[in-house]
């Protein structure tokens, strides 16, 4: 994917309300339903999605900047730490050692000693790893080992996270998305319609194998997360929405059309509708247990973008002639 910030259009240097901003504004020029005849539109809209999944998150965003993971919020392989300069062993290199084998174990001779060092690394594994594993040495610089020293318990299998992000049309309506999980596999995820931001899916049998076989996989966890939607925001399996109508609509009445998620519908303003008053269209909202929640629709008068002097006139009067005080019970 390409980096987030080209993405979404915006320097390193922006702020949480600038990236907020640009999102929204390419959200609403690149979202599907505003794009039916472009095959490219779902693509591209997910490819906002992930980057404001990034941008938009203080802790991915500087993981980020620090190179700590990609485009896409997968770990970036940084290498293998420890293997420095140490003393004796040239121009930054790691200190080797040459082993034999005989009647007495495991000799270790020539060069190096200190951390780093076979033995320690022998240490370091067969210490980090639990169960029943020893790894003695004796005599100062030479270590041997016998037969049971390196008795091991396989380790389990475990489980691996990942997350995935999905639109609110595919967590209201259901859907199976294609993942690429950390182990390389590619699986298909169905998405159960009404799911919720913060729920898992579990895939059996497609997290991590036992590197010692012996045990069956374990499972994969998948964390679901639904990108904003430039229109709706989820309140538990309701919906919101701003509905902005004219001010002749308010004085007067009138239908308008609402968008949902599954098409427009009218709803009927009426006469002398206030700013913030809320309509309930039931049933338009996302599914769940108790059956589906509703979209409520806050009216926002909106007036004409450019001055016009008939209104400031017909405004004036109203103010000289019928004027009223809508704050006279605020003290």
């Amino acid at each position: 994917m390409r980096n987030p910030y080209e993405v979404l259009g915006v320097a390193k240097s922006a702020d949480e309300a600038q990236v907020k901003s640009a999102f929204r504004k390419l959200a609403k020029k690149l979202h599907p339903d505003a794009n039916k005849h472009d095959p490219k539109a779902a693509s591209r809209f997910a490819e906002l999605n992930a980057a404001y999944e990034i941008l938009g998150d203080d802790k991915k965003r500087k993981a980020f900047d620090n190179g700590e993971i990609d485009g896409e919020g997968k770990p970036r392989f940084r290498g293998f730490e420890g293997f420095g300069g140490q003393p004796g062993g040239g121009q930054g290199g790691p200190n080797f050692e040459s082993f034999s084998f005989g009647t007495d174990g495991f000799q270790r001779g020539g060069a190096g000693g200190g951390r780093g060092g076979f033995e320690d690394i022998l240490r370091d594994v067969f210490g980090g790893l639990g169960g029943a594993q020893r790894a003695r040495g004796r005599g100062g610089r030479s270590a041997q080992f016998e037969p049971d020293d390196f008795v091991q318990e396989a380790p389990p299998a475990r489980d691996l996270e990942a997350t995935l992000t999905i639109s609110l049309e595919d967590a209201a309506q259901g859907a199976t998305k294609r993942l690429h999980l950390p182990t390389g596999k590619d699986v298909d995820v169905k998405i159960p319609a009404g799911i919720t931001s913060g729920q898992q899916i579990r895939l059996k049998g497609q997290g991590y194998a036992s590197p010692w076989g012996g045990s069956a996989p374990g499972d994969a966890r998948i964390t679901i997360t639904i990108a904003p939607h430039p229109l709706f925001s989820v309140d538990g399996s309701d919906l919101r929405l701003d509905l902005p109508i004219t001010l002749y609509e308010a004085v007067l009445g009138g239908k308008v059309r609402v968008p949902t998620l599954d098409g427009a519908v009218e709803l009927a303003i009426p006469p002398n509708t206030n700013g913030g008053r809320t309509f309930r269209l039931r049933g338009k909202g996302l599914s769940a247990k108790s059956g589906h929640g509703d979209l409520l629709a806050t009216v926002r008068i909106v007036l004409p973008e450019k001055a016009d002097d008939e209104l400031k006139e017909l405004m004036r009067a109203w103010r000289d002639n019928k004027s009223y005080d809508p704050r006279n019970n605020q003290g």
